[in-house]
């Protein structure tokens, strides 16, 4: 594996169009994050333009915060093109063990076999079938809990899975990482994991999913890291971490990556 850096460095060079199917609270602070990070995002999520869009991106996010059937319409044509065309695409299942249209949305998109899955670790387990502690998009459940579900959807979907929380984990069934890093004022801002699933879609893009997954949660924890250094609370957090993300250089997030074998 290459330094996280140099994904980041790879990543900004190309600043890929990442098309972002997401939810109605994320799309402000996720577009933002993205265009700090690097890339350039698109809230394109109409079912009249979602597979036209996909044609014309680099790499695609999917979230099912806000979800309805339309959505879920479009969500699985977008999918199905970037899968055709081999470009990667990044389901988040947000609180997808809540309820039946939740399930429903999360088993048909699982079948799509998305290059890579992000999620917190109830989400992961309930993803997999199996019954976890989520309360609504929170998770109640250990990222130590969900890595068994994540090592077994890896090699369903044949790509990556990335469980998040106070230290990450990612895997593609064999191989497996652990990001540490972060801050604890990262739970208390909305969307900061949904917009994380759109850094992963732009690491994706040209390079190998399990490195640049890992490349990227680094990325964010780095962010993290930073921005808790001079953050007085929620809100001066979220401005922290945006100016950190546009501030960090490759090689300030090799230096201070913390990232091990699992």
């Amino acid at each position: 594996m290459e330094t996280a850096g140099a994904y980041l460095d790879h990543m900004r060079a190309r600043a890929p169009l990442v098309q972002n199917i997401t939810n109605y609270v994320a799309m402000n602070v996720m577009a933002n994050i993205m265009l700090a990070a690097g890339c350039s995002p698109a809230m394109a999520h109409d079912e009249g333009e979602a597979a036209e869009f996909a044609g014309l991106a680099d790499a695609l996010s999917v979230n099912i915060g806000t979800l309805d059937p339309a959505w879920l319409r479009s969500m699985e044509a977008a999918a199905g093109v970037m899968s055709a065309a081999g470009k990667p695409w990044v389901l988040d299942p947000v609180a997808v063990g809540a309820t039946a249209l939740r399930r429903d949305a999360g088993a048909r998109l699982l079948a799509l076999k998305p290059s890579i899955i992000r999620g917190n670790a109830s989400e992961i387990i309930a993803l997999a079938g199996a019954e976890a502690a989520g309360k609504g998009a929170d998770s109640a459940d250990a990222v130590s809990d969900a890595e068994g579900a994540a090592r077994a959807l890896a090699r369903q979907i044949g790509g990556v899975v990335a469980v998040t929380g106070a230290v990450d984990f990612v895997t593609d069934g064999d191989t497996a990482w652990r990001v540490h890093g972060g801050h604890a004022l990262m739970p208390r801002i909305t969307v900061m994991g949904c917009s994380l699933t759109g850094i992963v879609a732009a690491f994706a893009v040209g390079q190998a999913a399990l490195p640049a997954t890992v490349a990227a949660l680094a990325y964010y924890a780095v962010a993290g890291e930073i921005a808790g250094e001079k953050a007085a609370g929620p809100a001066s957090f979220q401005v922290a971490f945006i100016d950190a993300l546009h501030a960090l250089t490759p090689e300030d997030v090799t230096a201070r990556a913390r990232i091990e074998a699992a």
